[in-house]
């Protein structure tokens, strides 16, 4: 049950990160792609699919990069 409230809540901030970025804020699309990442994991997790190995550390790189890339727009935006 805990599993399908965190997909849930994952996916709300995956859409309202890229409501943000289409409202003018492009680097939002970088904490959407990265819930996102997160979503899919979570959801083959739940259909018990095998999610292990190089291509999901691949995606929690990029995932983490696109994280780091949208909290530095963050920053560059409060502090202009």
């Amino acid at each position: 049950m805990m599993l399908i409230i965190s997909i849930i809540l994952e996916a709300a901030v995956m859409a309202i990160a890229i409501l943000a970025a289409r409202a003018g804020r492009p680097y939002m699309y970088g904490l959407a792609f990265t819930f996102g990442a997160y979503v899919l994991y979570d959801l083959a997790r739940f259909l018990r699919l095998d999610v292990e190995g190089a291509l999901l550390s691949g995606l929690f790189l990029l995932a983490t990069v696109s994280a780091l890339v949208a909290v530095w727009g963050l920053y560059q935006d409060r502090s202009h």
